[in-house]
């Protein structure tokens, strides 16, 4: 009896961090399967004004939705559309201006997050296993897939990305790494739970989220890191996911109550506050003026959330004016 209540323990607590709460449900006796955790809910929000980067009173327009984890790491194209993975599908999709959508590529072995070298190259990184860092056009090419003589895919499944000008690569998962041009990974970070990442303008900092704080590094020739720094804190909560610059050097980080925005000196300017949670961000658009966020959840055509798909909710892109303009020097 001791050892079944054990048992029961266990799995409830399997179940929070893995997403097994059916499979505990029954096996610690409770009966039914327990339900889902509902999606997050849509929400009214009223913008405020943020000098130079958004007027009062502007609104979010929903552009697009999609059931499932199906839309991550979102970036801007020279024409303004936007392009976004669509790892379950094991696609990318691209928006154009108009907010249509076509399938981009496919068979993008579970790309995630998206980036555009100086080159015009999209890269992706690769979650199918084994997991890599890869350009996805013109043609497939791995950059990295092994790191310290192992695999890339045993440090976990590979989040963000960010491609430089040396040809070379960062990515996170966990840390933060840089992969070179020639597919050699470097760990930078000391002990960060990273997620998002940006270069600035002139790739000479690179920033990474870290739970509710933004951490910078100087960017060395080589494309390493050092002078491992807090560079500013997430004053409205949540934790920071993507993030974007502007032409003015100012960044902008996606988290649970919409977008935070900083500039060049880590000061916190405000927040954007947007209809859902949000996981990535991207200016866009004609000359660049448009911001895209992604959000978590999606309502169907009945007006009802989205409940299908491995996290039990759907995708929303939305879209909004902005007096900031993104930086044109590179695709994000």
């Amino acid at each position: 009896m001791k050892s079944k209540r054990m048992f029961a323990i266990a799995c409830c607590f399997l179940g929070v961090i893995s997403g097994l709460s059916k499979v505990c449900a029954q096996q610690s006796g409770g009966g039914q399967p327990q339900t889902a955790p509902a999606p997050p809910a849509l929400r009214e929000v009223a913008v405020t004004a943020i000098p130079s980067v958004i007027s009062a009173g502007v609104k979010w327009t929903q552009v697009w939705q999609t059931p499932g984890n199906n839309a991550d790491g979102i970036v801007g194209t020279a024409d303004g559309g936007l392009l976004l993975a669509q790892e379950d599908l094991n696609q990318v999709t691209k928006l154009d201006k108009n907010g249509q959508a076509s399938v981009f590529l496919s068979g993008t072995h579970g790309g995630g997050s998206l980036a555009i070298d100086s080159q015009g190259r999209v890269m992706a990184v690769e979650r199918m296993v084994p997991r890599t860092v890869a350009y996805l056009t013109p043609e497939h090419k791995i950059l990295a897939d092994t790191y310290q003589g192992k695999p890339v895919g045993d440090l976990g499944r590979l989040n963000d990305l960010m491609a430089d000008k040396k040809g070379g690569a960062y990515f996170t998962v966990g840390g933060i790494y840089y992969a070179n041009a020639g597919g050699k990974i470097t760990r930078l970070d000391e002990n960060l739970r990273t997620n998002g990442l940006m270069l600035s303008r002139d790739e000479k900092t690179l920033y990474v989220t870290n739970g509710m704080t933004i951490v910078a590094f100087d960017v060395q020739p080589d494309g390493t890191g050092t002078n491992q720094r807090e560079f500013g804190k997430l004053e409205a909560g949540g934790n920071g996911d993507g993030m974007t610059i502007d032409s003015a050097g100012r960044i902008y980080v996606s988290s649970a109550p919409g977008v935070q925005v900083f500039n060049p000196d880590g000061h916190y300017l405000g927040v954007i506050p947007t209809p859902r949670p949000i996981i990535s961000v991207a200016f866009s658009g004609p000359n660049k003026k448009t911001l895209y966020i992604v959000g978590a959840g999606a309502r169907d055509s009945s007006g009802l959330e989205i409940k299908e798909g491995p996290q039990q909710t759907g995708r929303t892109i939305y879209k909004i004016p902005m007096q900031a303009q993104g930086f044109k020097g590179r695709a994000k």
